[in-house]
């Protein structure tokens, strides 16, 4: 997936993209880990009963500018994006999700995008 300037993970209805008011300091403060080129990546299970086991996955990269970003969810090695919305325990699986994406709405790193 390329980086875009808005997203959708795969099966939401919901666009995002990224805050104007995004800082460096608040990406390192949530999580991001810093790559030696300067994009900053989080990578989240959305695993609600154990976050240290192999499931699925969300993950987010930032590129060092912060005009663009990738946003998907994955399987357990990351290598391919799930549609969440159709797994089996879907229901816990979205509810890590959306406490993930509000939290980084909260941060102003991510902002919904009104649907016209």
């Amino acid at each position: 997936m390329a980086y875009a300037k808005q997203l959708k993970i795969k099966g939401d209805k919901r666009t995002y993209k990224l805050s104007t008011d995004i800082k460096k300091y608040t990406l390192r403060d949530i999580g991001f880990v810093e790559s030696k080129n300067g994009k900053f990546q989080l990578e989240r299970s959305l695993e609600p009963n154990s976050p240290f086991n192999q499931g699925l996955k969300f993950k987010l990269a930032i590129a060092p500018d912060l005009q663009t970003f990738k946003m998907l969810t994955t399987s357990a090695n990351g290598l391919n994006e799930i549609n969440i919305y159709k797994s089996a325990e879907a229901a816990t699986r979205i509810e890590q999700l959306n406490y993930i994406l509000e939290l980084l709405e909260q941060r102003h790193v991510l902002q919904k995008v009104e649907n016209l």
